[in-house]
């Protein structure tokens, strides 16, 4: 999987979605659907965009461990590929979910990249980004999961300590000179290759982009050169 690109469907409705995928087809090797889409959407729309490509379900799943196992086996029957749970909601929850992932392939999100020291700090974690991305990565390994989410930053200390198959797939890519947004954790697409990363996610600058193909092609053609 490495350099494989997820194209984040940040859209508000399948129609918009699937003009979109139409216009990545032989080009994304994964479309996510996140919480905006899938909100809008729900199942039906994934199957349907499951016929396409390659799913990445990107609902960050938190709650007691019996709502999560049975929220994990609703979106294993939808035939995703990847299914993301939050490393926050603890050993416990992680191991119900992986018991019920079916052929789904669970990713644990470690801390969000819009967040920093000052961000964790307020909501009682910490002591570092770092720090906290090293103990829920060695927890997400530790309860069966398949990969994390990591920012690009925490990648290449992730990889370092994982088993070689353990998917580190890295949100907040950036191609150079394109705006931050929200995102404080970011870095370009070969940062993201040379840091270990399996898999990256790329939205707003593929979603936004004139020819959003062509800002595709660009990705991948900086990850086969990186």
């Amino acid at each position: 999987m490495n350099g494989g690109l997820i194209v984040a469907l940040d859209v508000e409705t399948l129609d918009a979605a699937e003009a979109l995928a139409e216009r990545l087809a032989g080009v994304a090797d994964w479309l996510k659907v996140g919480l905006e889409l899938f909100t809008a959407v729900g199942p039906a729309g994934v199957r349907a965009l499951a016929r396409r490509a390659p799913i990445m379900l990107d609902l960050k799943l938190h709650d007691i461990p019996e709502t999560v196992a049975r929220a994990t086996a609703r979106a294993a029957e939808l035939g995703v590929g990847l299914l993301t749970v939050h490393t926050a909601g603890g050993r416990k929850m992680l191991e119900a979910a992986a018991k019920a992932r079916g052929a789904t392939k669970l990713l644990g999100v470690t801390v969000l990249t819009s967040m920093d020291d000052h961000d964790l700090a307020e909501v009682g974690t910490g002591p570092s980004v770092g720090s906290v991305v090293a103990r829920r990565a060695a927890l997400a390994v530790a309860a069966g999961l398949q990969g994390v989410v990591a920012a690009v930053t925490d990648a290449a200390a992730v990889r370092a300590a994982v088993p070689r198959d353990f998917l580190i797939v890295t949100p907040g890519v950036r191609p150079a000179g394109s705006a931050a947004g929200d995102q404080k954790r970011i870095a370009t697409p070969a940062a993201a290759r040379a840091a270990g990363a399996d898999l990256i996610v790329v939205g707003r600058p593929i979603r936004d982009a004139a020819d959003p193909r062509a800002a595709a092609a660009a990705i991948l053609s900086e990850l086969a050169s990186a």
